[in-house]
This record gives structure tokens, C-alpha cells and sequence, in this order.
């Protein structure tokens, strides 16, 4: 596969196949994953790789703080509020979304239920969740982190292995710190849901949009 053809081609899956992904795949993507660029080549990620019972444990524990109303408090804050254009482009992927699920726009019970799927982390056979040291500048850390997020993310197109990345999975980090033996001196960054995708489901495969180059670039 090309990289330009894995680039485009790559996209967030959400309903994967219970096939399990064998862990030598995993550890070989990673492995060819960590030459990614980072900060004076830190490397400040570490890695939790997570399937099996433990994972179902993980899973079924997220989804119900969720469908229990819990409030969720990450280790880093995530987005509330999206300036336009952003909020339009949100709003329209949620709604390709929801259509792909012939989830009705008044139909309260199946986005409950669309969200707790979420929080499950659509079933994926295996999770990668990216920590990092606390005492770690942020910003840089978050940066460096997801330039390996984003070759594992290639590397998976190219293997045939969907992958979606989850701030549900990091909702309720006491669930995560506890079940996935991760130390407090810790902070999650985000969990990637990993597995092989379901490709006739139509969620895996509605349109996708990309804005125009003179929406991102300006030279001077």
C-alpha cells in the first residue's frame, strides 16, 4: 500500500469485528511506530496495550458510568466549545454518523445507546491507551504523542486493522488507572480502539469531507 493511498484511505471505524488482532501484530506496528519525530527524540509516550478480559472488564465498566450519567474528568481537558467553521464540520460528521445508524434526529434511546457503544469502545478487540508522565510540559507531550498515534494509525490501514480514537475511553480515568494497572504519576492521553472492521457496515463507510487547501494554507 502507498502512503498517500493509506493517508486517504484511513478513517475513524465504528463497529469492528470480534476477530481478535494478534499481539505480535500489534507489538510489530509499534515497534516500526516509535520513529516518530518527538521533542529533542524524548519520546515521552508509553504505551498500555490492553485485550482480552481485562479489556471487557475496561469496556463494560466504561459504558456504564456513562449510562449511569457519571461525570467524566479526564486527565486533560477536552474540547466545549468549536469556533466556525469547526462546529459545522463537528456537527455534520455526527450526523453521517447517526444516518449511517438510521438513527432517527427525536430518537433519544438510540443515541443513549449509540453513546454507550462509544464508551464501549465499539466492541474493539483491542485498546492502546497513550500515558504520559504528569510532571511532562502538556502541550508538547500531546504533540509528540500524536505523531506515533498517527504511524500506528497508518500502519493499521496498511495491515487491514481499523482504529478509532476514543476521548471515551479516557472519560473516567479512575476506571483505567485501576483495571489497567496505570500508576497515578500518570495522566491518560487517549485510547485507540483497535481491531478489524466490520467493511459492510455502513458507519465504516459513509462520505467524508475535507476542507479545501486555501481553507488551511497561506503563504507569505
Amino acid at each position: 500500500m502507498q502512503l498517500q493511498q493509506a493517508i486517504e484511505q484511513r478513517r475513524s471505524i465504528r463497529m469492528f469485528s470480534p476477530r481478535p488482532v494478534p499481539r505480535e501484530t500489534i507489538e510489530a506496528m509499534i515497534k516500526k511506530a516509535i520513529w516518530a519525530p518527538s521533542w529533542g527524540n524524548t519520546q515521552p509516550w508509553e504505551i498500555i496495550a490492553v485485550d482480552g478480559p481485562v479489556l471487557a472488564e475496561f469496556k463494560r465498566q466504561n459504558r456504564q458510568a456513562s449510562l449511569d450519567g457519571k461525570e467524566s474528568k479526564p486527565d486533560i481537558d477536552t474540547p466545549k466549545k468549536w469556533p466556525e467553521p469547526l462546529i459545522t464540520r463537528y456537527q455534520e460528521v455526527g450526523k453521517s454518523v447517526l444516518a449511517a445508524l438510521k438513527i432517527e434526529r427525536g430518537d433519544k434511546q438510540g443515541r443513549i445507546k449509540y453513546y454507550g457503544e462509544m464508551n464501549y469502545l465499539f466492541d474493539a478487540p483491542a485498546l492502546l491507551m497513550f500515558v504520559a508522565k504528569k510532571e511532562l510540559n502538556l502541550e508538547y507531550t500531546v504533540l509528540d504523542c500524536g505523531l506515533l498515534i498517527q504511524n500506528i494509525c497508518l500502519l493499521a490501514e496498511e495491515e487491514g486493522l481499523g482504529t478509532c480514537l476514543l476521548a471515551a475511553s479516557i472519560n473516567y480515568p479512575e476506571i483505567a488507572h485501576r483495571l489497567l494497572a496505570i500508576p497515578e504519576d500518570r495522566k491518560l492521553i487517549v485510547g485507540m480502539a483497535i481491531g478489524w472492521p466490520e467493511r459492510d457496515a455502513l458507519v465504516n463507510s459513509f462520505e467524508r469531507k475535507r476542507g479545501a487547501l486555501d481553507e488551511f494554507l497561506r503563504w507569505v
